[in-house]
C-alpha cells in the first residue's frame, strides 16, 4: 500500500518508522511528510532514502492510509482533509481523542469497537495506553472501581529539544568548566530534578495531562463513571515511562488469581520476584513493544485494593506500536482501499 507517514522527522515518527521495518508492514510506496522547514530533506526507510514532502503533496498522491504524529493544530487542519478524500488517518496527537463519534483504540483493549468505515482513529496518551493494558484484564475478573495512578514519565515524550536540554543539563554539571546553552524546554531543570507539570495546567489545578489519563481511560475501557485520579510528573529518564498504579476492585480473591491473569494478558509481561530483584524499570523497557508490570502488592489499608508499578517505552508501546498495531487491524481486515 501506498501509506503517509505525517511528522516523520519527529521522534515518534522516527521511532514509527522502525516500527513499521519490524512489524514488516506491508508499504510499497512511503510518503514521509513534515513541516515546511524539512520538506526536500530525507529519511531513512528500509535501507533507501526517501524525500520528504509536504501535507499538501501528500494528500494530492492520495495514499491508502496516512499515520499523522505531527502535533493538534497539524491534525485537527488536516486529517480531517485525508478522511475526507476517503483515507483513513491513524492520528498521535489529542486532536480528536475525546470525541464522541471517534474511536480511541489500544488494540488489547477495544479493537471491537472499530469499524469499516471510520476515517479518523485516535491513538491515545502514551501513559494512559500503558495503564489499561494491564488494567483491563483485572478490569473483566475483578471488577474495578477506582484508579489512582501517580507517573514518572520520560523526557523522550516531550520530544528532541526536551532531550537535548536534559543532555546539556546534565553536560554542565558533569563539566562546569565547559559549559553548554542550555535551550529550556521545561520552566525548570530536568536533570537531578522532577517536575509535578506535564503539559499546562487548569482551572481545577490538574494539569491537561493528568485529565487526558482520567477522560481516556474512561473512554477506552467504557467505564464512564471510574472514579480515576491522576498525578503525572516529568523525570530525567529517556528509557520509557513507569507508574504507579493503586486499584480498587469489586474483590479480589487472592494475589496468585492477579498473577496468573497478567502472565496470559495480550501485550503484558509479569516481572515480579522481590527476592531477586525483578521489577520493570525504564532500561528494560527501551525499544520494546510490551507492557511490563510488577511490585505488584495487596493494599493492607484497603479491601479488594491493589498496588503495581507499570512500565512501557513511551515512544513505541505508547506511540508509534500502538498507531501500527491499529494499521495491521486495518489491513487484516481489509478495509484499507
Amino acid at each position: 500500500m501506498k501509506l503517509a507517514l505525517a511528522g516523520a522527522t519527529g521522534l515518534v515518527g522516527s521511532t514509527m518508522l522502525r516500527v513499521l521495518e519490524e512489524h514488516h508492514f506491508p508499504v510499497e510506496t512511503l510518503m514521509p511528510a513534515a513541516s515546511p522547514r524539512s520538506v526536500g530533506s530525507s529519511i531513512q526507510f528500509r535501507g533507501e532514502s526517501v524525500t520528504v514532502q509536504s501535507l499538501e503533496a501528500t494528500l494530492a498522491a492520495r495514499p491508502d492510509l496516512a499515520l499523522f504524529s505531527a502535533g493538534g493544530d497539524v491534525s485537527r487542519e488536516w486529517a480531517p482533509r485525508f478522511a475526507e478524500a476517503g483515507i483513513p488517518v491513524i492520528d498521535n496527537s489529542s486532536a480528536f481523542r475525546l470525541d464522541a463519534d471517534i474511536p480511541l483504540i489500544v488494540p488489547e483493549v477495544n479493537a471491537h469497537v472499530l469499524k469499516p468505515n471510520d476515517r479518523i482513529i485516535a491513538n491515545p496518551n502514551c501513559s494512559t495506553i500503558q495503564m489499561v493494558v494491564v488494567l483491563d484484564p483485572l478490569n473483566r475478573a475483578f471488577g474495578l472501581r477506582r484508579v489512582v495512578v501517580s507517573t514518572y514519565q520520560s523526557v523522550t515524550g516531550t520530544g528532541y529539544k526536551a532531550v537535548d536540554q536534559l543532555d546539556a543539563e546534565t553536560w554542565n554539571r558533569l563539566h562546569p568548566e565547559q559549559p553548554k546553552t542550555v535551550k529550556r524546554v521545561y520552566p525548570h531543570p530536568i536533570d537531578v530534578n522532577a517536575l509535578p507539570h506535564i503539559d499546562s495546567f487548569l482551572e481545577n489545578g490538574y494539569t491537561k495531562e493528568e485529565m487526558k489519563m482520567i477522560r481516556e481511560t474512561r473512554k477506552i475501557m467504557e467505564l464512564p463513571e471510574l472514579a480515576i485520579t491522576a498525578t503525572t510528573v516529568r523525570i530525567p529518564v529517556l528509557g520509557g515511562h513507569s507508574e504507579s498504579v493503586n486499584a480498587e476492585f469489586r474483590a479480589i480473591p487472592n494475589l496468585s488469581a492477579v498473577q496468573n491473569i497478567l502472565r496470559t494478558a495480550p501485550g503484558v509481561v509479569l516481572r515480579d520476584d522481590p527476592e531477586e530483584n525483578i521489577y520493570p524499570m525504564p532500561v528494560e523497557a527501551q525499544g520494546r513493544d510490551e507492557v511490563f508490570v510488577g511490585r505488584l502488592r495487596l493494599d493492607e489499608s484497603k479491601e479488594n485494593t491493589l498496588n503495581l508499578w507499570i512500565v512501557a517505552d513511551n515512544l513505541r508501546k505508547g506511540a508509534a506500536t500502538n498507531a501500527v498495531q491499529i494499521a495491521l487491524i486495518l489491513a487484516q481486515k481489509g478495509w484499507i482501499n
